[in-house]
């Protein structure tokens, strides 16, 4: 197999699928990249047994044929080589050699056909949406989801699927995000898959905000997200995801109206002096007023008072500020919609002109 490839045509895609390889591996040969070289194409890809990424590149080459290299050491050698610099590929036995001028570099190979290629199923549904819609999708909702909890269905992101609806929903089980957008599906019954959270990282890695089409194909274990030059595929987690509706809490009358931005900078500024292993605030609500006070163990407090539109009764609740600011810094709106019906229930927090998307936290004892 021979290759000759101009740097810049090489380095972003060895840099998109690198984001793939993990450091530690327990085959070695998941740190190598599988390069397939055909007439008029090159195809790269990379997995870790639960996601698989392949970044193909059209380009007329001279002999066809496989190999795997090490994923890293390959993309360190291109990103230090000189710009416009010509990259000639050669493999022979089990190592190949990299040429680029003056430079040269030889690298131990494993064998091709034994690299661990994903097979999907006949898809359950296949169907094409803008990245950016996909995109703002995921990153409304995945940074609510759990990291390595024993509920392992709650170490991803629900993708519930309906004949007009796509809506994503995550969990820890302290906070919930979930988000819809429309979209026309061929499907006779809703359906519901669960992308673990490596899979939902890389693909919002992936997409961009354009128009640009993204095909999405979703099998029995698995699903596939192509996009210009790429195919993402990510295993799905077997499991039953809780039933998030119940936890959802209804729209009281006494909502809350606050400035986010004002609201985001004032708890930001109260969390300072907040526990550092609970982040506990207390929100103290009266008329048109919220106070938020925070107190750590060195006896130190901190206290803001912010003005908003608020009619309801005195109230006083506990919250950790970590998931309040993290639903603030996702909503974009310039007002923010939080409902409160009493201190030992959820609050809601809703975008000022959508209802797309919704956001619950887990009061918290102070």
């Amino acid at each position: 197999m021979k290759v000759i490839i101009k740097r810049e045509e090489l380095l972003p895609a060895l840099q998109i699928v690198n984001g793939v390889v993990e450091r530690r591996q327990t085959l070695p040969i998941l740190s190598n990249l599988l390069l397939s070289v055909g007439s008029d194409h090159l195809t790269m890809t990379a997995s870790d047994m639960e996601v698989e990424l392949v970044a193909s590149l059209d380009k007329k080459l001279e002999e066809s044929g496989e190999i795997t290299l090490p994923a890293r050491k390959l993309l360190d050698i291109c990103r230090t080589l000189p710009e416009d610099a010509e990259i000639k590929l050669e493999s022979g036995g089990d190592q190949a050699q990299v040429v680029s001028g003056k430079s040269r570099f030889t690298l131990s190979t494993l064998p091709a056909q034994e690299y661990p290629l994903v097979e999907i199923a006949d898809p359950l549904v296949d169907f094409s949406l803008p990245q950016k819609t996909l995109k703002q999708l995921l990153d409304r909702t995945a940074f609510a989801m759990a990291h390595q909890d024993v509920r392992y269905y709650l170490n991803g992101l629900l993708l519930e699927l309906e004949k007009n609806r796509i809506r994503a929903v995550a969990t820890d089980g302290h906070r919930l995000a979930l988000c819809d957008t429309e979209q026309q599906l061929e499907l006779q019954e809703p359906l519901q898959i669960i992308v673990p959270r490596k899979g939902v990282q890389e693909l919002i890695r992936l997409l961009d905000d354009t128009e640009d089409a993204a095909s999405v194909r979703i099998s029995g274990n698995h699903i596939r997200v192509s996009l210009n030059g790429l195919q993402f595929t990510s295993k799905l987690i077997d499991g039953k995801f809780p039933d998030y509706a119940r936890v959802i809490p209804d729209q009281g009358e006494h909502a809350v109206v606050a400035d986010r931005e004002s609201l985001r900078q004032s708890l930001t500024r109260v969390s300072i002096l907040s526990n550092e292993k609970y982040r506990g605030v207390r929100l103290l609500l009266d008329k048109d007023r919220l106070r938020a006070i925070a107190h750590n163990p060195e006896q130190e407090e901190a206290e803001e008072e912010i003005e908003v539109s608020y009619a309801g009764p005195e109230m006083e609740i506990g919250f950790n500020v970590s998931y309040l600011l993290d639903a603030l810094g996702i909503i974009r709106t310039g007002k923010v919609y939080i409902t409160v019906k009493d201190p030992s229930s959820s609050c809601l927090l809703l975008p000022e002109d959508s209802s797309e998307c919704k956001y619950v936290v887990m009061p918290m004892r102070l």
